[in-house]
C-alpha cells in the first residue's frame, strides 16, 4: 500500500488523475490519498507530488507518530532522513519537531541519518480537515508515514506557454494541460488526439510523457503554430531535459474542422481538447452546434475523451453516446471556471 501526497485544492481531481499512475486510488486525509500499487508514471503526474510505501496511520501528532514508527518493522538498510509535512498547514504541528523525534527512532533502530543524500526517505504527514478551510472532502485527521518510493517530476514552472515560437492569449498552463492529458490515458503506446489544438498545450505534454499525438484545428494560423511549438519543444532546444522523460512519440497535425476529422474509426486511444469560451470565442454564434459535432466524431475514433469547456456539456456528451464519468469544476479567475468532462 501506498500513501500519495497530492497537490493544488481539489483532491477529487487529483485522485482521477493519480489513478492514471496508480491502482485503486482512494481518499485518506485532506491532501493525501492511498493507493494498492503504483508505476513509474507517478513522476509524470501534475496533482501528485510523491509516492510512498505506506508504514502505517495513527492520530495527527507527534506521539502517535513515534509510536506508530518504534512498531514498525522496518527491512531496510543504509542511511535515512526523515521529512515531515503539515499538509496544507493545517495542524499547525511543529515540523522540525517531529523530524527529531522520528529521526530518534530510527538512530536508537542503528540507522545513521545522511540529511543530503539519503539512502531512504521517510515522509510524516500529518493532515486535519478542521484546519483546513478550503478542503473539498474533509475525511479523518490524519498521520501518514511512508517511505519515499517515486517523486514527481516538478519541471512545470520552467516551460511557460509564452516561451514557446507561437503564442496566444489564453493558453493553458503546462501543469494543468499534464493533467488533463494523463486522464485521457497518455502514455507510451497510446495515441492522443485533440481536434482543436490551438497553440498545441495538450499535445505537449501528451508527447512528453510518451504518447504518440496528432492535432487539428480550423485554422490554419492555429496548425502553423502548433507545429511550430510541437517541433521546438518534443525534438528541440525546448525539450526539458530528455533524460527525465520517456521517448516523444510520434507527432502530426492537420487542418480540418472538428466536426468533419480525416481520421479513420478507432484511430485513437483517447480525444481530448479544450473547445471555446463564449464571449473569449472568435467563432460566431451558438457553439453548441461545433461541440456536439466535435463529440461524436470523438466517439467515432476513441474509447475516450476528456472534453473542457467553459460549461457543462454533459448533455450533448449524453446525446452523443458518451457516459460522463466525471465532471469537475476548475477555477481559473473570478470570470472562467474550467468544466472538465471525463467521458467512456
Amino acid at each position: 500500500m501506498y500513501v500519495l501526497e497530492l497537490g493544488g485544492q481539489d483532491d477529487p481531481f487529483a485522485r482521477r488523475e493519480a489513478a492514471s499512475a496508480a491502482s485503486d486510488v482512494a481518499p485518506l486525509a485532506p491532501g493525501l490519498a492511498t493507493a494498492r500499487g503504483v508505476t513509474d508514471r507517478v513522476r509524470h503526474l501534475a496533482y501528485t507530488h510523491r509516492a510512498c510505501e505506506l508504514v502505517g496511520t495513527g492520530d495527527p501528532d507527534i506521539e502517535s507518530a513515534r509510536t506508530l514508527l518504534s512498531a514498525a518493522a522496518i527491512d531496510r538498510e543504509g542511511t535515512v532522513a526523515v521529512r515531515a509535512v503539515d499538509v496544507r498547514a493545517s495542524t499547525g504541528i511543529d515540523t522540525q519537531r517531529a523530524e527529531r523525534a522520528l529521526g530518534g527512532v530510527l538512530t536508537d533502530c542503528g540507522f545513521a541519518v545522511d540529511l543530503d543524500a539519503p539512502d531512504h526517505t521517510l515522509y510524516a504527514y500529518f493532515s486535519d480537515p478542521d484546519g483546513d478551510a478550503e478542503t473539498d472532502d474533509a475525511g479523518e485527521p490524519r498521520c501518514a508515514l511512508g517511505w519515499l518510493a517515486v517523486d514527481s517530476l516538478r519541471d512545470f514552472g520552467g516551460r511557460q506557454p509564452t516561451d514557446r515560437p507561437f503564442f496566444q492569449p489564453g493558453s493553458m498552463a503546462p501543469l494543468e494541460a499534464r493533467a488533463l492529458v494523463n486522464i485521457a490515458g497518455a502514455r507510451p503506446d497510446a495515441t492522443v488526439v485533440d481536434p482543436m489544438c490551438g497553440t498545441g498545450g495538450l499535445l505537449l505534454e501528451a508527447g512528453l510523457v510518451g504518447a504518440d499525438i496528432v492535432g487539428g484545428d480550423a485554422q490554419e494560423k492555429m496548425v502553423r503554430g502548433t507545429r511550430e511549438n510541437l517541433g521546438y519543444v518534443l525534438d528541440g532546444p525546448g525539450h526539458p531535459d530528455p533524460s527525465e522523460y520517456p521517448d516523444p512519440g510520434g507527432w502530426d497535425r492537420f487542418r480540418a474542422d472538428a466536426a468533419r476529422l480525416p481520421l479513420a474509426d478507432d484511430a485513437a486511444d483517447a480525444v481530448v481538447f479544450d473547445a471555446p469560451y463564449g464571449r473569449q470565442s472568435r467563432i460566431e454564434g451558438d457553439l453548441a452546434p461545433l461541440v456536439a459535432g466535435a463529440l461524436e466524431e470523438s466517439r467515432r475514433i476513441a474509447p475516450r475523451c476528456v472534453l473542457v469547456a467553459d460549461r457543462d456539456w454533459s448533455h450533448l456528451a449524453r446525446e452523443a453516446g458518451w457516459t460522463v464519468a466525471d465532471r469537475f469544476e476548475r477555477r481559473v479567475h473570478r470570470s472562467l471556471v474550467r468544466h472538465v468532462h471525463v467521458l467512456t
